[in-house]
């Protein structure tokens, strides 16, 4: 049994839908897919979630969502299908009904109800149109199957429950005689008194995984636009390679730096099963792309760059002008962890600390109030993190150019520089 994963990009349209059709009819393994909301969705629902949770008028932005679907299912020719229309309809009927209740003062819990149905209503669609094209498959509802605390938009898995729930709702279709495909929603869970949770942007990718790893999968492949994963973002340079192959490790580093291929929690689990991953271009299906497994040696061999936009450094120094020592690391920690922020980069100096974070204007006025008192905090806005794995000094010289570099950062194999 395999688990397959299809994002946004890869449902946007009917033909994009079609596609995925004939990806999963060009092989006869078992499969497990695990698909996100269409195209741009999670957008505009959390636009919707916004406006509901502040009590605006919705009406407008759920007319633009249910539009968007209609074309989709008209294009598909499922209209005249009388049982896939009435679940259609059925959830929008249900987020209809949700909208038309009170919203609760928890914004997060309220995104997890609203967004979700992104994922619902993309999946009853493929579901559907692959049963009407003969492709069998059962819908099989992801909050019933991926058990998380009431961490809302941030859904901590029980692992144990979670794998248990995979085999009782799972097992037996896999265990049938005959081909099985099962599609369910990414970035969804459920807590145990059944409400709906979220497993984090772009946790369609952790989904998979988490299926891969109850289920004791043989891989998983990700479908994306791009052809597996590259050594840089093209939107920064016009010369990018693949990365045939590379380690659960090396994958994990990438991730954790910033490359937006891959969800960085989704590696784990699959290298703990020894699983191997494949990250492949739905465009050209054929084509190799980038297997991710345990061995190392292929590394170094091409470097990578990665790069963040929107950069806050910010520097907190001891108004008594003392070292920085464990208990003032336990202020700045407690602080960052009550404001929820991000730490990408970290150095500490004798009376400094200075972090690299996403900008956040909001996080960052709540930092200041919880160390003010005691410290004084300075930061710099709109700077550029950069990271290279596998570096070597010319590469380094060419991509500082003129640039003014504010932190950097160098060890054996990984050099980072905070720039403006």
């Amino acid at each position: 049994m395999k688990v397959f994963k299809f994002g946004g990009a890869s449902v946007k349209n009917a033909e994009a839908v079609e596609n995925v059709r004939r990806i999963i009819s060009n092989t006869s393994d078992d499969l497990m897919v695990v698909i996100s909301a269409m195209g741009k969705m999670t957008n505009a629902f959390e636009e919707l979630v916004g406006r509901y949770s502040k009590g605006e008028v919705t009406g407008q932005q759920l007319d633009k969502i249910r539009a968007y679907h209609d074309e989709i299912v008209h294009d598909l020719k499922l209209q005249e299908d009388e049982f896939f229309m009435s679940l259609y309809e059925r959830l929008f009927e249900k987020l209809l009904g949700k909208l038309s209740e009170e919203p609760s003062a928890n914004y997060d819990y309220e995104y997890d109800q609203v967004v979700s149905f992104g994922e619902l209503i993309s999946t009853t669609i493929i579901s559907g149109f692959l049963n009407a094209q003969g492709v069998e498959n059962e819908w099989i509802d992801a909050r019933k199957i991926i058990r998380t605390d009431d961490t809302y938009r941030e859904g901590k898995v029980d692992w144990e429950l979670t794998a248990a729930l995979f085999k009782s709702k799972t097992g037996a279709l896999y265990q049938a005689q005959g081909r099985t495909i099962c599609i369910t929603q990414g970035f969804l869970g459920h807590t145990d008194t059944g409400q709906t949770t979220t497993l984090g942007r772009e946790g369609s990718d952790y989904s998979a995984g988490i299926a891969a790893w109850c289920l004791d999968a043989e891989s998983v492949t990700i479908w994306k636009d791009v052809p597996g994963m590259l050594n840089a973002d093209p939107k920064f340079f016009n010369n990018t390679e693949r990365l045939p192959k590379i380690s659960f490790r090396e994958a994990i580093e990438l991730s954790y730096y910033g490359a937006s291929v891959i969800h960085p929690k989704t590696i784990k689990p699959l290298q703990n099963k020894d699983i191997p991953l494949y990250v492949k271009s739905f465009v050209d299906p054929n084509a190799d792309g980038t297997e991710i497994q345990r061995d190392i040696t292929s590394d170094h061999l091409i470097p990578s760059y990665i790069f963040k936009n929107d950069q806050t450094l910010i520097s907190i120094s001891p108004r008594d002008f003392s070292f920085i020592v464990e208990g003032n690391l336990r202020d700045i920690f407690d602080a960052l962890h009550q404001s929820k922020t991000k730490v990408n980069l970290m150095q500490n100096s004798a009376i400094s600390f200075s972090i690299c974070v996403n900008e956040d204007e909001e996080k960052l006025n709540l930092l200041m109030n919880l160390l003010g008192d005691d410290y004084e905090v300075r930061y710099n806005t709109n700077l550029q993190l950069m990271t290279v794995r596998h570096y070597n000094e010319e590469i380094l010289q060419s991509l500082k150019g003129e640039k003014e570099v504010l932190l950097e950062q160098k060890s054996r194999h990984t050099t980072r520089f905070v720039m403006r």
